[in-house]
């Protein structure tokens, strides 16, 4: 999948009212090719046309080896993740600067869950480097599912 074009993003809401949100968010998945563990990273830009007519998904899939030892908390993956989303905030804001924008993270506050090991440094980090403070689940569709759909658009 290519990368996203913020030209055309910034063309598709060039249009659209001041109501329209934008919605970032960035998940991915494990797996293992031959002796080595790949992550696939998914960043969704969910537009929601003029904050009630549907939405139009941009996004992108990158594929990196994964070096996370503990399965059960796969730290360097989320936090990739959360860089990924980072530095697509950072590409789109000063071209949607009109929109609300919300980053959103595939991570569980709940400590039963495995992700829940970078709550702290992934909030902070999206805090200090897009000045925002993102969501994390259940209230971060973009990333729990909006990513989720375009991964499985590609494998389709």
């Amino acid at each position: 999948m290519p990368k996203i074009d913020v030209e055309k993003i910034k063309q598709f809401v060039k249009d659209l009212s001041p109501q329209t949100r934008i919605y970032l968010g960035a998940d991915s998945s494990r797996y293992r090719l031959g002796n080595t563990w790949w992550a696939e990273y998914t960043v969704a830009v969910v537009v929601h046309i003029n904050g009630n007519n549907g939405c139009k998904i941009f996004g992108e899939i990158t594929r990196e080896q994964d070096y996370d030892r503990k399965l059960n908390k796969p730290s360097m993956r989320l936090m990739n993740e959360v860089y990924k989303v980072s530095e697509m905030y950072q590409r789109l804001a000063p071209e949607l600067e009109n929109f609300d924008i919300e980053v959103h993270l595939d991570i569980n506050p709940n400590e039963s869950h495995g992700s829940s090991c970078v709550i702290q440094q992934a909030i902070g980090y999206i805090r200090g480097t897009c000045n925002v403070i993102p969501l994390v689940k259940p209230s971060a569709f973009a990333a729990s599912y909006a990513a989720d759909r375009l991964r499985e658009l590609k494998a389709a």
